[in-house]
């Protein structure tokens, strides 16, 4: 039976992707305390449009949600892309998903004002995003053509 091989300086690999976790939990801890700031009872998800409207608080609960929400679409590709380009490029792959770790910070605190448009201090980590979509991409396109 084949071992899976761990390359040198997959640790790296690891420690990024433990840094997703905590910028999730962080977001929540955020989500959290506008929750009840904002009054917005379980499991309503968000303020409703005319009350968002009428309260900063409820709008930037609003705000701070959809950081959340947004950086929860994204964990399932950061997730598998990271695995599969750490397997063959560890060190990149552990930059480009801190880098997007980081980014995801920026881009909370940002929303977090009130004023969706400051989010986009963040938004730079789709570099980070993108990087791990080509080394993914090489490291299958590798593996299928026998270059393990």
């Amino acid at each position: 039976m084949p071992l899976i091989e761990v390359p040198q300086g997959f640790g790296y690999v690891a420690a990024s992707l433990l840094s997703t976790a905590l910028i999730l939990q962080w977001q929540g801890f955020v989500v959290g305390s506008a929750r009840k700031s904002a009054a917005v009872p379980y499991p309503q998800m968000y303020a409703e449009k005319a009350e968002a409207q009428n309260s900063k608080t409820a709008m930037i609960f609003n705000c701070k949600q959809r950081a959340h929400q947004n950086t929860l679409e994204h964990m399932p590709a950061i997730i598998i892309m990271s695995l599969i380009a750490g397997a063959k490029y560890p060190l990149i792959t552990a930059a480009s998903t801190g880098l997007w770790s980081f980014s995801r910070i920026l881009y909370t605190k940002g929303y977090a004002t009130g004023d969706p448009k400051k989010r986009q201090w963040g938004t730079w980590g789709e570099l980070g995003q993108l990087v791990l979509l080509g080394a993914s991409g090489k490291a299958v396109y590798d593996w299928i053509s026998g270059g393990l």
